[in-house]
């Protein structure tokens, strides 16, 4: 099995851009990035 890395927010921050950029703007809910960013907030409030 492979070593997960936990997600961070400086990662969602460019992973939302890249998509907002694709979408003309727009982030819809549900989105990987929205998903991204709520486990990445998670792994904050863990520390």
């Amino acid at each position: 099995m492979a070593k997960s890395t936990k997600i961070m927010l400086k990662d969602t921050s460019r992973i939302q851009s890249a998509m907002a950029k694709q979408n003309g703007g727009n982030m819809t809910k549900g989105s990987f990035a929205s998903r991204a960013q709520k486990s990445a907030a998670k792994n904050v409030s863990k520390k």
